[in-house]
């Protein structure tokens, strides 16, 4: 791997993948919303960032997602389920990485092997869900896994050598978990970055349009 693009790059999870991934002597290009003004929300903006790039990368790593708005929580129960609140957690979570993909196919490498990697999560997994709850996340990271799938397909027909997964890291210390980690145990940022390469540094073709953890396992769609 030579070039790579991380997408939410000042994350903690992104930010360490980019940290990770120079570390291995990869050429990084980051992005994101608080150092680039790049807003996933905004079909304008990813056009605008996405537009200036030529690539090809041999890795797009796209590390965005939000668990739930600033002034709202994942919720516990179908009552408390809002509109608004939901519509905004499927715009990050969901819409933004699908507007991405839609300069994949310019700015993936053909000639070589690539990967496009997009954070999952496992609570995505419909088959894996047994205790409810937390609705807009689990709803629009299972959209988002359907959108990966949908994406692998259509590269494979025109990038034979490519990988496009989802990738759950696991439970992350970051922000973006410190208040509903809970009793699950958590791992830095720099660990589960290091897991997940090592994962994506063993990806070929026949496994793209797949769902895998950071030790490299599927996960049930």
């Amino acid at each position: 791997m030579d070039n790579a693009l991380i997408i939410g790059a000042s994350g903690g999870i992104g930010a360490a993948i980019a940290q990770e991934l120079e570390g291995r002597g990869v050429a990084v290009t980051r992005l994101s919303r608080s150092d680039d003004g790049f807003d996933v929300t905004d079909p304008a903006s990813v056009d605008h960032h996405l537009d200036r790039l030529a690539g090809p990368f041999d890795l797009i790593f796209v590390a965005v997602g939000i668990l739930a708005p600033l002034d709202a929580g994942p919720e516990k129960a179908l009552s408390a389920i809002d509109a608004a609140h939901m519509a905004q957690v499927f715009a990050v979570n969901t819409i933004g990485p699908a507007l991405i993909l839609r300069h994949v196919p310019r700015l993936l490498s053909k000639d070589k092997p690539a990967v496009v990697a997009t954070l999952s999560a496992r609570v995505g997994s419909i088959g894996d869900n047994t205790i409810g709850g937390w609705h807009s996340y689990r709803a629009s990271k299972a959209a988002l896994n359907q959108i990966i799938r949908g994406a692998a397909i259509e590269l494979g027909r025109s990038h034979k050598q490519a990988a496009c997964v989802a990738l759950h890291p696991g439970t992350v210390e970051t922000p973006f978990t410190a208040d509903y980690a809970g009793r699950h145990k958590t791992m830095p940022a720099s660990d589960a970055a290091a897991h997940l390469l090592d994962v994506i540094a063993g990806l070929t073709p026949a496994q793209t349009g797949h769902f895998y953890d950071y030790a490299g396992k599927e996960v049930v769609w």
